[in-house]
């Protein structure tokens, strides 16, 4: 069973990689877990991301941003969603 606590963990770690992002928030322990990341930047560009079961990473709104084998493409995927630049 794939562990998507640990998905997540490496999913804000590839997200901090990015100059533009900020992580809010990685809610470990809540149902669903998740982690909040937000353009630095910007006040309004913001999402929440979780890992269903399968290992997709999934916004808030639905968009599958990639999957837990290849977590650094998922990350720039929501960079470039809020206009962010690679570090």
């Amino acid at each position: 069973m794939l562990d998507t606590l640990s998905c997540l963990e490496r999913f804000a770690g590839a997200a901090r990689l990015h100059a533009d992002l900020s992580v809010q928030n990685v809610a470990l322990s809540s149902d669903p877990a998740y982690v909040s990341v937000r353009n630095r930047f910007s006040t309004t560009l913001f999402e929440t991301v979780t890992c269903c079961p399968e290992g997709n990473f999934i916004t808030s709104w639905g968009y599958r941003l990639g999957d837990s084998g290849n977590v650094k493409d998922a990350a720039a995927r929501l960079a470039y969603l809020l206009a962010a630049l690679p570090a």
